[in-house]
C-alpha cells in the first residue's frame, strides 16, 4: 500500500500485499535483490538457492526488517526433487504460491559452441530451461485454480543476439523467452502472466568473469549507453512490476534492462 500526504493508505498498482514469492537463486545477486524490494512492496517470499547458509543469512536479514515475511528453502535447480520439495515448503510456511521468479541458472563453459563438451551443453540447457518448466508444472495447477498467478524468467540479452564465448547460455536464454511466449498462450485463459527479463551484463557473482578487471569492466561499459554496467537492483524493479497489478495485461514479453546496450 502507498499513502497519501494526509497518511492515509491507498491501494497502489505495484502493492504486493498478501502476495507469496518463491524467487529460485536469492542468495545473492540479481535474485536476493528482487526478494528484498518485493518484500518492501508486501509480499512474502521463499529464498532459495543450493547451499543453506547463504539462504538463511538472507532471510533472516529480511524477516529483521519484516517479521515472518521469509523462509530459507535450499534446493539444487538440477534436481526436480529439491524443486518440488521447495514448493511444498512454501505453501506449508505461506498457504499458497501467488509469484514464481526462475532467476537461477549455470553457465559452467566459457569458450566455443564447437569446443562445448556434451556434458557442459546438456547442464546448461536442463538447468535454464528445463529446471524452468518443472517449476512453472509445479506452480501452474494452484494459480489455474485461484485464476491468478505471475511467473517471471530471468533471461538474458545473450538470448537476443549471439558471442563467441558464451554461446551455449545464450542459447539457453532464448529459449527461455520462447518459453515464455509458449506458456503465456497455454495459461492466459487461466489469467495466469508469463513473461521474462532480459539484463545485459549485471555486477554479480555469477557474471565476475565477464567484469573482475577493471579493463574488461571499462570495456564493457563503454558499449552501454548509460556507461556503466547494471547493478542488480536495476532489475529488481522489474521485478515488482512484473509480479504486480500494474502488469495486469502483460504476458508473453521480454522486458529489456540493458542500459540501452541494444539500441
Amino acid at each position: 500500500m502507498t499513502k497519501d500526504r494526509a497518511g492515509l493508505k491507498l491501494p497502489g498498482l505495484f502493492d504486493l500485499s498478501g502476495k507469496v514469492a518463491v524467487i529460485t537463486g536469492s542468495s545473492r545477486g540479481i535474485g536476493k535483490a528482487i526478494a528484498e524490494r518485493m518484500v518492501e512492496h508486501g509480499a512474502k517470499v521463499a529464498i532459495s538457492s543450493r547451499k543453506a547458509g547463504p539462504c538463511e543469512e538472507v532471510a533472516a536479514a529480511v524477516n529483521r526488517k519484516a517479521s515472518r515475511h521469509a523462509i530459507a528453502v535450499p534446493a539444487s535447480i538440477s534436481s526436480k526433487d529439491d524443486l518440488q520439495r521447495l514448493v511444498n515448503a512454501t505453501r506449508e510456511a505461506f498457504g499458497k504460491i501467488d509469484i514464481l521468479v526462475c532467476n537461477a541458472a549455470s553457465n559452467p563453459f566459457y569458450g566455443s559452441l564447437l569446443e562445448i563438451s556434451d556434458e557442459a551443453f546438456t547442464k546448461v540447457l536442463s538447468n535454464n530451461i528445463i529446471a524452468n518448466n518443472w517449476l512453472i508444472q509445479m506452480v501452474a495447477p494452484e494459480m489455474r485454480e485461484r485464476r491468478d498467478g505471475a511467473i517471471i524468467i530471468v533471461s538474458s540479452i545473450g538470448g537476443l543476439r549471439g558471442s563467441e564465448v558464451i554461446g551455449a547460455y545464450c542459447v539457453s536464454k532464448a529459449a527461455d523467452m520462447q518459453l515464455a511466449r509458449n506458456l503465456a498462450k497455454e495459461l492466459g485463459p487461466s489469467n495466469i502472466r508469463v513473461n521474462c527479463i532480459a539484463p545485459a551484463l549485471v555486477k554479480t557473482d555469477f557474471a565476475r568473469a565477464l567484469w573482475e578487471s577493471p579493463e574488461a569492466e571499462e570495456r564493457a561499459s563503454h558499449q552501454m549507453p548509460l556507461r556503466r554496467l547494471g547493478e542488480p537492483d536495476d532489475i529488481a524493479g522489474a521485478a515488482v512490476f512484473l509480479g504486480s497489478k500494474a502488469a495486469n495485461w502483460m504476458t508473453g514479453q521480454t522486458i529489456v534492462v540493458d542500459g540501452g546496450s541494444t539500441c
